[in-house]
């Protein structure tokens, strides 16, 4: 069966079409008999007793869109002259760049932003340190830190290839955040050398946002960082998927009328990102999780747990339940995945308790189809932007480190967590039904709504840092103040 068409696959043919009646139409009924979605039909050209058009299609698949290539090659009367992958031609070159803030186009420009006029910033850093937020791109920058160990879903592929995801992730921190972002690929998977070169390159940035590493080296180098570092670390992976998760929780279970604390939850594994939800959803009152990974039920009595296994055993599945996924998901009110495609068979939704909540967040492909289960299930909800509730964390990340880099916290604390969490599922507001249980990634409102959530919870907490004394540009060594306008 042909899946969901994505824009992630989708391709411009440019065809060479015989100019005679129906040609087009021919055409475009064998892109759609082999499940093509055509977004654009554009004339390039007539010529002779052709006329050159280019289509753009929707593909599911790489191979899907070779098949869709070779069928409209087919179409007598039709030849395909070229095609280009969209997605590739996104990335050519690479997504982001540098831009200066102030131009530079006289000898009076160039003195004050380098020599001579930047040495007069640099003492006043060296004589108070704290003026480095004020007079650099430290109070607006954060470090993408990765090692490539556990990209998206494609696993350990090496720091040059999770950097096309780095740098994708800068793009959205700066649009959605107004946070400059900058990709930092790790040659190295050693705990060690990681915490080492991060604290080494810290002066420069505002936060460190950890990003596709394997757990649980993930959770040794998070800690250790948190200990050495007096600016926020927040791997993302872990606290941004269970801030959204949390979110997205919170207002499913208000379309199906229950309440956290009463519900059973089911989180199939217990890497970074399905540890840390049950964490977060633990701290938001959920009493009743059980933990399910590839060996089935993680349960305390179980030889040969990781210590960070071992943590979560005893933190969950109070009920003792004991066996694999079908035991656990017996009675349960929700499922949230965090493992593999394919992994939960459509059938075991049948098991779970009346109006069954099913989070599958496998990417690219989520743990079950939604087409599979949508007669059983209540509220349904992806890692993917082509279903409806898109448990995406560019719901999190730009505002909650705007934020964090707004208030000057140094640390990230399950309060800032549950604070981000409320404000996304506040912004649905009265729209709430079982297709919109979580904002789009494109509501302006959900980042400013964040940051102010988590500002406001570092000052009540007592984390945030004023700098107000020290924003004046004339309160610097050898300045008056008297000169300020």
């Amino acid at each position: 069966m042909i899946q969901h068409p994505s824009a992630s696959f989708a391709f411009t043919a440019r065809c060479r079409i015989v100019n005679r009646p129906g040609m087009l139409g021919q055409l475009t009924s064998a892109i759609g008999s082999l499940g093509g979605d055509i977004r654009a039909l554009d004339i390039v050209r007539v010529e002779g007793n052709g006329i050159v058009r280019d289509i753009t299609v929707l593909a599911a698949d790489a191979d899907h869109a070779q098949k869709l290539i070779q069928r409209m090659s087919a179409v007598p009367g039709v030849e395909v002259l070229e095609y280009s992958d969209r997605t590739f031609l996104a990335h050519l070159g690479g997504k982001i760049e540098v831009t200066p803030r102030q131009a530079i186009r006289t000898r009076d420009d160039l003195s004050m932003v380098y020599t001579p006029g930047v040495a007069r910033i640099c003492m006043a850093i060296a004589e108070d340190p704290r003026r480095v937020r004020n007079l650099t791109i430290k109070r607006n920058a954060v470090a993408i830190v990765t090692d490539g160990s556990a990209v998206l879903g494609l696993g350990n592929i090496g720091p040059d290839a999770a950097i096309p995801v780095m740098e994708g992730k800068s793009m959205l921190f700066k649009e959605f955040g107004s946070v400059d972002a900058f990709p930092i690929c790790l040659a190295t998977q050693d705990v060690d050398e990681i915490v080492k070169t991060v604290v080494n390159i810290a002066p420069i940035f505002g936060g460190i946002n950890l990003e596709d590493i394997a757990a649980p080296r993930c959770f040794e180098i998070e800690r250790r960082l948190v200990e050495l570092l007096d600016i926020p670390v927040f791997h993302d992976d872990q606290h941004g998927t269970a801030i959204v998760v949390t979110a997205a929780l919170i207002n499913a279970l208000k379309i199906v009328g229950k309440r956290l604390e009463d519900v059973r939850v089911v989180c199939l594994g217990i890497g970074a990102a399905g540890t840390a939800v049950s964490r977060l959803l633990i701290a938001a009152g959920v009493g009743n999780i059980i933990g399910v990974d590839r060996d089935g039920i993680l349960t305390e009595d179980q030889p040969d747990l990781s210590p960070a296994q071992r943590t979560y055993a005893a933190a969950t599945n109070h009920s003792h339940v004991t066996g694999g996924l079908r035991e656990a998901l017996t009675g349960a009110d929700v499922f949230i995945g965090t493992s593999v495609g394919g992994a939960l068979d459509p059938e075991l939704v049948r098991l779970m308790a009346p109006d069954p909540i099913v989070f599958a967040l496998a990417n690219p492909q989520p743990e079950v189809q939604p087409e599979a289960i949508e007669a059983v299930a209540a509220v349904i909800a992806t890692g993917r932007s082509d279903y409806p509730n898109q448990i995406n964390n560019v719901l999190c990340f730009p505002g909650f480190f705007r934020g964090l880099l707004d208030s000057g916290a140094g640390l990230v604390t399950d309060g800032m967590k549950l604070a981000a969490a409320h404000a996304i599922a506040g912004v649905v507001g009265d729209d709430l039904q079982a297709e919109y249980i979580i904002p789009s990634v494109f509501n302006r409102d959900v980042a400013p709504a964040v940051a102010a959530a988590v500002s406001g919870e570092a000052r009540r907490s007592g984390l945030s840092h004023e700098y107000s004394d020290l924003i004046d540009p004339l309160h610097v060594a050898g300045a008056s103040r008297e000169l300020a306008p």
